[in-house]
């Protein structure tokens, strides 16, 4: 038997509390294809060292996103994202497990355990921050939609109180607008000066494909190898997780720097 068919199964506690239902049908799928060690760990602890302690085998993570981010973390800090590969059974909420289908993992049980035990190794991009964090798909800084403001009038507030009489009315949402600087590979996207709507970056097969969303002017797009955020405290969103608030963030692009199995096209 083959090292590719030595697998170690990894189980998040958060995949067996959730849906034991969807665990024990990846474990019997994985277990009649491969020759498979089973880890239940508890905690984030126990996670660390059963992946530390895989000697050949593969590992295959059965959980959501953040299982899968907090795995591909573990390797890159190792320095073996690079060299081997890893699969995934995503279990959860359809939210919790965005960021595996948009990388291409089947969203069925079933068909996400037959892709481990039959795909083929993809090699992935990599978006590391200059604080270690890692992104493995879309980064995202948004607009923030807060109430909007105006100055009171007399008619403005004879209205709301007549609105507040006849039924409660939701305050009108503006778009905050970011003063940010934004360079990619040096080149000046957007500076403080001109406030921007957002920022969001897809992955382009080697490089960042980053668009910025200036206020009330055509959208700016160029494709870089390093992003590099300035401005007041700001937040983005990375994998489905909200990080921040920071005032500088720097993202670079490692290409294929870690491998992911997938069904074979």
């Amino acid at each position: 038997m083959s090292d590719h068919d030595q697998l170690l199964v990894i189980i998040d506690p958060v995949a067996r509390r959730m849906d034991g239902e969807s665990v024990r049908i990846a474990k019997d799928v994985l277990s009649a294809g491969a020759e498979a060690k089973i880890c239940l760990p508890d905690g984030p602890e126990e996670f660390a060292r059963a992946l530390a302690r895989r000697g050949s085998r593969r590992p295959v993570v059965l959980g959501d996103d953040r299982a899968l981010l907090r795995t591909v973390a573990l390797l890159h800090r190792e320095r073996e994202a690079d060299g081997g590969a890893l699969a995934l059974v995503p279990i959860g909420a359809p939210d919790r497990v965005a960021t595996a289908r948009a990388l291409g993992v089947p969203a069925g049980t079933v068909a996400a355990a037959r892709a481990v035990l039959d795909g083929v190794v993809r090699r992935l991009d990599l978006l590391v921050d200059d604080s270690g964090g890692l992104v493995l798909g879309d980064l995202e800084i948004p607009a923030v939609r807060m109430p909007s403001v105006d100055p009171p009038t007399v008619w403005g507030t004879c209205r709301s109180l007549v609105r507040t009489l006849v039924r409660p009315a939701p305050a009108p949402l503006a778009v905050r607008l970011h003063p940010l600087r934004v360079e990619a590979d040096g080149v000046l996207l957007a500076d403080v000066g001109v406030p921007v709507e957002g920022v969001t970056v897809r992955r382009a097969a080697g490089t960042a494909e980053v668009t910025v969303h200036p206020h009330a002017t055509p959208p700016r797009q160029t494709g870089a190898r390093t992003l590099t955020v300035t401005g007041p405290d700001f937040r983005y969103r990375a994998d489905g997780r909200v990080a921040g608030p920071v005032r500088r963030r720097t993202w670079t692009v490692r290409a294929e720097a870690w491998g992911l199995t997938l069904p074979k096209e």
